[in-house]
């Protein structure tokens, strides 16, 4: 995207009907580091990368706890996304005090909802620059909502936001049938397999991850790094350690040959395996 005359504020319409300013904040949420959101029929499981600055620096939190019964991961400018997480609090307390009861969840992002687009009608405010993916339970079930920074909300099954989340969402489509009868454990390992598809090679931990559940009778809560990193062992060493034994026998295959041939190729062909 480049300036141009047309996005000098929020306000101002070019020919094609496009609004640049919420363009451009929609290309922050897609800069930011990755949040994943996962729902069956009973929990709601949220999932983000834990992407700092530096190797001298934390990472910044990027779910945060609502209520008991609704949480929220971002993407995109976090403090945006902290102010937005208390403006929910906020409605959730208010709603409880005033109607002693839990605020329903379809209420709330329409709240939120509303609140992100006065900001696309205002010449002196800007869009927020940062993507929620809000889970919650309430009387009609679990539900996983997105709300974008043009004012718009969406309800899913399940969904990725933020750098990298095309390749999340490549796997999330490949499973999301089988999610309305998940376990809460099943939907927990989806979340941090989806988590590993957006670090493009690099080797999955436990303190890269974050996440957080919330499901019937379960209040929202994280869950601590030896239990997440309990989970990853289970798809991460196996697969290893059956490789381990695959490479061993193809070492002995090809060391026989390799035996009553010349030294030089010997040496040769293993080279490159080593690389």
């Amino acid at each position: 995207m480049f300036r141009n005359q047309y996005d000098t504020d929020v306000t101002t319409w070019s020919p094609t009907g496009r609004l640049f300013q919420v363009e451009y904040a929609m290309e922050a949420v897609k800069q930011g580091s990755a949040a994943i959101g996962l729902r069956s029929r009973s929990h709601v499981v949220l999932a983000c990368v834990n992407k700092a600055q530096s190797e001298l620096s934390s990472h910044q939190k990027k779910i945060f706890k609502v209520d008991d019964h609704i949480g929220v991961a971002i993407a995109g400018l976090t403090a945006d996304g902290r102010v937005l997480s208390r403006y929910m609090r906020s409605e959730a307390i208010n709603h409880s005090f005033t109607y002693e009861s839990p605020l329903p969840v379809g209420r709330l992002v329409v709240h939120l909802a509303d609140k992100a687009q006065v900001c696309t009608q205002r010449s002196w405010k800007r869009p927020y620059g940062v993507g929620l993916l809000v889970g919650g339970l309430d009387e009609s079930g679990a539900h996983l909502y997105y709300n974008c920074p043009s004012g718009n909300y969406f309800e899913y099954q399940a969904f990725a936001i933020g750098s990298r989340s095309q390749a999340a969402k490549t796997y999330l489509e490949r499973r999301f049938e089988s999610f309305g009868d998940a376990s809460r454990e099943d939907l927990i390992k989806d979340a941090i397999l989806a988590v590993r598809e957006t670090l493009q090679g690099e080797t999955l931990k436990s303190s890269l991850c974050t996440v957080s559940v919330l499901g019937v009778g379960e209040p929202f809560h994280f869950l601590d790094q030896e239990t997440i990193q309990k989970v990853i062992d289970t798809f991460e060493k196996v697969p290893e350690d059956e490789e381990g034994e695959a490479g061993e026998g193809e070492g002995e295959a090809e060391a026989a040959p390799a035996e009553h041939g010349d030294g030089g190729a010997g040496d040769q062909d293993v080279a490159p395996m080593e690389m």
